[in-house]
């Protein structure tokens, strides 16, 4: 889990943000970017570097997604009907790990992505271990009966930095969660201003 964690890390402090808005980021302390020369006068970005930027900070939100597959993503969300931008935050959202994570089963997306590769999640019954597992509305998402008492999940289920969303249905009680509707940039909770309309801009070059 330490990799995960200074990986976590060094994205806000890249970012210049708490993307996650956990309490401990270390840019709650100090707001520049990591190594010997993050102290640096930051210069005017160029308005590809602001489309660059709202692309890794959208990539690193979900667990620091590799390139290939978010720009498959992007391409899915082109070839769908509606506003690209839009289709791209639903189509992030329908991952399994960023339902886990939503329905607050585990502390941060990284720990979903680690806790679906141990097999202790269920899709209508039967096990999935692939964090990129699209969900559909109405599957049933359980931790399996065997894992329920793990201190990851009932430590996550008591954090109150963040609340479930009306998307996502919750029972902490069963431990299941269930996707009812594909939610709009406005609907999902994030820590800081996501703007994927500046990366439909930058894979539109």
């Amino acid at each position: 889990m330490a990799k995960r964690e200074q990986a976590k890390y060094k994205i806000d402090r890249r970012m210049g943000e708490n993307i996650w808005g956990r309490p401990k980021s270390p840019v709650n302390r100090r707001d520049y970017g990591p190594g010997q020369h993050g102290q640096r006068r930051k210069g005017k970005l160029s308005d590809f570097g602001i489309q660059l930027r709202a692309k890794q900070k959208l990539k690193g939100y979900y667990g620091n997604i590799s390139e290939k597959h978010f720009r498959r993503i992007y391409a899915e969300a082109v070839r769908m009907k509606g506003d690209t931008s839009e289709n791209l935050i639903g189509l992030l959202e329908r991952r399994l790990d960023a339902i886990i994570y939503r329905a607050k089963f585990v502390p941060t997306v990284f720990a979903a992505r680690q806790f679906i590769n141990h097999g202790h999640i269920t899709v209508n019954g039967k096990k999935v271990n692939v964090p990129s597992y699209r969900c559909k509305l109405g599957d049933v998402i359980e931790v399996k009966e065997s894992s329920k008492q793990l201190v990851i999940v009932i430590e996550a289920t008591g954090l109150t930095e963040r609340e479930v969303p009306d998307y996502v249905e919750a029972d902490h009680g069963k431990m299941s969660a269930t996707l009812v509707r594909v939610p709009t940039l406005s609907d999902v909770p994030y820590p800081v201003i996501m703007e994927p309309n500046l990366v439909v801009e930058f894979y539109s070059r």
